[in-house]
């Protein structure tokens, strides 16, 4: 059994990296604001099926398959880096919108395509991949059994705070939208602020070494 330590480190590194806009974010507000709440609901479910991808792949060796085939995550990271550098282009160039600009003119979707691409979008996430592959196997005790028992629990505790904080933002983005179209500033305050913050993680994303090496 894993230590409460240990539990309560991988929640508060997990709630300060879901708190950062990102994807997954940016895909659920604008998801809930252009189709309704239910179709958020329904990219939350896709966005919670790529948590267990990325919790089976750790629990399976994804760390150690790093280790043994580097370019396998210089591949994920600079693929994460590029999606989330056109994200940031997305806001921040002449036009760019805010994930919570009202009247978000996406076009409407089935649920399996919204499934999908929660989906796609977790799994293309690279904070997400990090976070499997560097920094979960640092919470890991030699003395509390199996490294794979310890990822699962683990995972778990970061795959209940990252849908129950997205799941709160999703539920919220009406609001936050119509709070933020009565302040064109504020909008658009939050908007560069976003995308400039997606900017960094993109270029940190790049510029970070292997989980081996770091």
């Amino acid at each position: 059994m894993i230590a409460l330590t240990a539990m309560g480190g991988v929640a508060l590194v997990e709630l300060g990296m879901v708190l950062t806009p990102g994807p997954n974010m940016i895909h659920l507000a604008s998801r809930a604001i252009a189709q309704g709440r239910r179709a958020g609901l329904v990219s939350l479910g896709g966005t919670a099926v790529g948590f267990l991808c990325y919790l089976l792949a750790a629990a399976a060796g994804l760390s150690a398959l790093f280790a043994a085939v580097p370019v396998a995550f210089t591949v994920v990271k600079l693929a994460g880096a590029a999606y989330l550098a056109y994200l940031a282009w997305g806001m921040l160039k002449p036009g760019g919108r805010s994930p919570f600009a009202p009247g978000q003119d996406l076009p409407p979707v089935s649920d399996a395509r919204l499934f999908s691409m929660g989906l796609l979008t977790n799994l293309l996430n690279p904070k997400i991949a990090l976070m499997y592959a560097a920094l979960l196997p640092q919470f890991l005790d030699p003395q509390a059994g199996p490294d794979w028992a310890q990822l699962l629990q683990l995972g778990g505790v970061q795959i209940v705070v990252a849908v129950t904080v997205n799941g709160l933002i999703m539920l919220g983005a009406a609001r936050v939208s119509g709070f933020l179209a009565a302040r064109p500033r504020v909008m658009a305050a939050q908007r560069f602020a976003a995308g400039g913050l997606l900017g960094a993680f993109a270029l940190r994303t790049a510029l970070s070494r292997s989980p081996v090496s770091a």
